[in-house]
């Protein structure tokens, strides 16, 4: 591994980390903002990665897209504990859909960050201009595929919750229903999406604007 594979790595190993840390912090953080104190009881509102880590989400997923030369990675963090029933009882629907786009918010926020800063260190003269320009390219693509891929409202990613309890603010019964019903089996319906072609197309917006930024 070279001067180059290495200052890579470890940039994108950091902005994961920051990516889904943020991430999770964020809806903690709305949800405290309603009152719900149980990530902070908890000390969950931390910007200490190593107790968010999840040993599968942060290490293993990561590790493995990476070692088999897969085009992208992502992966998550431990989710921060939240009780949305004291949200709901404080702010109503829309803060229950403010906390489940919170997450969400702040990848694309820190990828149109990377963005603008990008420019700035796109040809660098030393190793550690080098470094923060990989960093802030492997920022930009992460937190936006975070931001996308949670966004599908396939349950349990944030745009269904956020679906989800924007429907039943609007009393739409039949369809808060439908949600609470294929919600044990989200996680299989995912896998199934991840592992056919229709993932290629959902994703493929994130490699022309990639493309856009390098060039």
């Amino acid at each position: 591994m070279n001067e180059i594979e290495i200052l890579k790595l470890v940039a994108m190993v950091a902005a994961l980390i920051i990516a889904i840390v943020g991430h999770e912090i964020m809806h903690g953080w709305v949800a405290f903002k309603y009152g719900d104190t149980t990530a902070k009881d908890l000390g969950r509102l931390s910007i200490n990665p190593l107790i968010h880590v999840d040993p599968v989400g942060t290490i293993l997923v990561p590790a493995v897209l990476y070692f088999s030369g897969a085009p992208f990675i992502f992966g998550w963090a431990k989710p921060v504990p939240i009780n949305i029933y004291t949200v709901l009882k404080n702010g109503g629907t829309n803060a229950a859909v403010a906390v489940s786009l919170a997450g969400i918010t702040f990848n694309f926020v820190l990828a149109a960050i990377s963005a603008a800063l990008f420019p700035l260190v796109s040809h660098p003269e030393s190793v550690i201009g080098a470094f923060f320009a990989l960093f802030l390219y492997q920022s930009f693509i992460l937190n936006i595929i975070l931001g996308v891929f949670n966004l599908w409202p396939i349950p349990p990613l944030d745009g269904a919750n956020a679906l989800r309890y924007l429907a039943q603010g609007l009393n739409l019964k039949g369809f808060t229903a439908f949600y609470d019903k294929i919600y044990p089996y989200g996680m299989i319906i995912l896998v199934l999406i991840l592992l056919s072609p229709v993932s290629d197309y959902l994703f493929r917006p994130v490699a022309w604007i990639a493309k856009w930024l390098l060039d």
